[in-house]
């Protein structure tokens, strides 16, 4: 195992105070000039297992995760922070962000992470060899004798994986304390996975009706890009919106339901009327202009490439507020999907501010927040991981539902990997439940048992992305039974997360996961046999 205190740098700019299991990190500039710092090592050494070691790490951006061994690295999402947001690496090595679980073959789990993120990103860099603990502190100017604390480490080892991140749970919510949501764990439903950015008032209205006669348990209507003219432009209706999204919040309100609105706050297309105005707002490059996304990562998936909102400009700041203050205020919406909130924690281009980048994304949330006003539901989504921890009363924690057995597999495995976040960081947010076939898709009733059963599994939050008016009597049964047992994750029992069990209303549930292409027969807890891509859950 790994013994971290043994492993910290030797050097006289770091001040290491161990605390139990965590330790409180210093660094100080003892030169006799001011002195900037990029990627400052913490601890380095041998990871002193097989090459064959496994290994979990998770992801700078929300889309990315990681597993495999110390010489076989996989991504675990098609989207990696180094292939497709391409954010830098360290050459002949693996990298994850903050959380580096190692699963040695008959000892102890080992964990290790940073447990705060105010102003700096951890990275874990590792390959067979050498590993290293590091943050990036982004060319932070130091004068001479100047000191300045970086984030909390912890690590801790045991046989149970889901103890020691309970543990580290516990850490990070030491840290960043969860907003102040104090409603039911919200239900609702979403406009995108059916009618994506074409969607029109009509549609809204055609479902909403459907809601109010069928399934009222869906209380939140989240409408979902498209509403708006062009993105930066939120308070600006599309044509598909004639009367308005203000108009279209009240009718919503009328009928008994809540409006929610998805918002992608940090990002704007260039013939945008915030982009056009406030130029100023947004990341610069080496020349002073606004930095195109497309020039320094992903340029986004329509209408880019995308500019990103500067959060620690004070009138981007200014902006932000009053847009959320107008939505909450004047709209009456008190539930916002942000999407896309990676651009605004980027650590690429120039800011106003001399702040790191998780600090200006932090600000920038700050100013949502204090615009969305008290009682307020955000939802992160595309987001920077650990920099939203404390921002977000809700995380999507896996990719975007599509109607293919490929995708109900991998987003159940990316779930999985986060449910012990569930409650503890945030409300997870598992993405739709969608439950019937559309435009083609030849999914099978097994294959939507499974999604159904990896959805309720992640205790998580319930949204419909289907056609209201379409579903069966099965479908609406199954969208209540979600509803009616959400709140507590599952805990996996074996570490393929096959197995898992939960208490529920004074039930015990017990699930059963085959993603695979054969039968399988499950010994434990209970005997199950499952036919390929099937799931069930047992209720005793």
């Amino acid at each position: 195992m790994i013994d971290f205190a043994a492993c910290a740098a030797a050097s006289p700019e770091l001040n290491f105070q161990w605390s139990g299991n965590r330790c409180r990190i210093m660094l100080t500039n003892t030169g006799d000039a001011p002195r900037r710092f990029g990627e400052v090592v913490l601890f380095a050494g041998t990871p002193g297992c097989p090459a064959s070691t496994r290994f979990y790490g998770e992801g700078y951006s929300m889309l990315s995760q990681y597993q495999g061994t110390l010489e076989r690295f996989e991504s675990l999402t098609p989207y990696s922070d180094a292939g497709h947001y391409r954010l830098p690496g360290k050459e002949g090595f693996f990298s994850c962000y903050n959380l580096w679980l190692l699963f040695p073959a008959g000892e102890p789990v080992q964990l290790a992470g940073f447990s705060s993120c105010r102003r700096f990103s951890g990275k874990f860099h590792f390959n067979p060899e050498r590993f290293e603990a590091v943050l990036e502190l982004e060319q932070l100017e130091l004068a001479p004798g100047e000191t300045v604390e970086l984030e909390e480490f912890f690590t801790a080892s045991g046989p149970d994986r889901e103890t020691l991140l309970a543990e580290f749970a516990a850490r990070l919510a030491a840290n960043h304390s969860r907003p102040g949501w104090n409603g039911p764990q919200p239900a609702g439903w979403c406009s995108w996975y059916s009618y994506g950015p074409e969607v029109t008032e009509r549609d809204i209205f055609e479902n909403l009706a459907a809601i109010r006669a069928s399934l009222p348990e869906l209380r939140f209507i989240q409408i979902d890009d498209g509403y708006q003219a062009k993105m930066g432009d939120w308070l600006t209706p599309h044509p598909n919106f004639p009367a308005g999204v203000r108009s279209l919040c009240e009718r919503v309100r009328e009928a008994g339901f809540e409006p929610a609105l998805w918002v992608a706050p940090f990002i704007a297309e260039a013939d945008s009327e915030l982009f056009r105005e406030h130029p100023e707002f947004f990341v610069r490059n080496e020349a002073g202009e606004p930095l195109s996304s497309g020039d320094c990562s992903f340029g986004g998936w329509r209408n880019g490439p995308w500019y990103m909102l500067d959060g620690s400009h004070p009138g981007a700041c200014a902006w932000l507020r009053e847009v959320f203050r107008v939505m909450r205020r004047e709209w009456g919406c008190r539930y916002f999907k942000l999407d896309a909130n990676v651009w605004g924690g980027f650590p690429f281009g120039r800011r106003h501010g001399a702040v790191t980048s998780v600090e200006a994304y932090r600000s920038g949330m700050a100013a949502i927040r204090d615009g969305a006003g008290e009682g307020a539901f955000i939802l992160g989504c595309n987001a920077p991981m650990w920099p939203s921890l404390g921002c977000c009363d809700g995380m999507r924690v896996t990719g975007d539902i599509n109607r293919n057995w490929k995708t109900f597999r991998m987003l159940a495995a990316e779930c999985f990997r986060r449910n012990w976040q569930h409650g503890r960081l945030w409300l997870n947010d598992p993405d739709c439940a969608v439950l019937t076939n559309q435009n083609g898709s030849a999914l099978t009733p097994a294959e939507f048992g499974f999604h159904a059963a990896h959805l309720l599994a992640s205790g998580g939050l319930v949204l419909s992305g289907d056609k209201i008016p379409e579903l069966d009597g099965a479908a609406r049964d199954t969208l209540r039974r979600l509803i009616r047992q959400a709140g507590t994750p599952a805990r996996f029992l074996d570490p393929e997360f096959r197995t898992a069990v939960a208490e529920r209303d004074g039930r015990t549930l017990y699930f059963f996961f085959n993603p695979g292409d054969a039968g399988v027969d499950f010994l434990s807890p209970l005997r199950v046999r499952l036919a390929a891509h099937s799931a069930c859950v047992i209720e005793k």
